[in-house]
């Protein structure tokens, strides 16, 4: 990935709507090596996707919930089923598997404390081998990204 590649991937980053032409305008190149670089790039996958942000409030998800979980299950077969039984869950909005004092973080979007509640009592029943659940409600949302850094690559 070379300097232009990176220049292509902030402006498509900062704003998915661009046209190639204009695009290829602000990296100084013409309109067809931009859309090839561009296509070489969703090809190997450094593209993922092509989405548009939503504002969370407007649509009904404004409250953000850490939910950090502890389980002595660490075998295959539990992390496959847990695995399914999160994917399926629509307000989470992403899953990690953490090394430290909690196994897994999810970060959950929903409407208020009442639908949470929801969620977590149907979590809890769904996911079997859970040792603790712990949940934070983000008060305030300082900074919010999905714009990747590209200086490491």
């Amino acid at each position: 990935m070379d300097s232009i590649d990176k220049k292509i991937l902030t402006l498509l980053q900062q704003d998915i709507t661009l046209s190639v032409a204009d695009i290829a305008e602000q990296v100084n190149l013409t309109t067809t090596p931009c859309w090839k670089r561009i296509k070489r790039l969703e090809d190997s996958g450094i593209i993922k996707a092509r989405v548009a942000l939503l504002d969370s409030a407007k649509v009904g998800a404004g409250v953000s919930v850490f939910v950090h979980i502890k389980t002595q299950q660490h075998e295959q077969p539990w992390l496959t089923d847990f695995a399914a039984t999160v994917l399926a869950f629509d307000e989470v909005m992403e899953c990690y598997r953490m090394a430290g004092e909690w196994d897994y973080l999810l970060r959950v979007a929903t409407q208020d404390i009442h639908s949470f509640d929801r969620f977590y009592k149907k979590l809890i029943s769904d996911v079997k081998g859970l040792t603790d659940v712990t949940s934070s409600f983000a008060m305030e949302e300082i900074k919010f990204s999905t714009q990747l850094p590209l200086t490491n690559c």
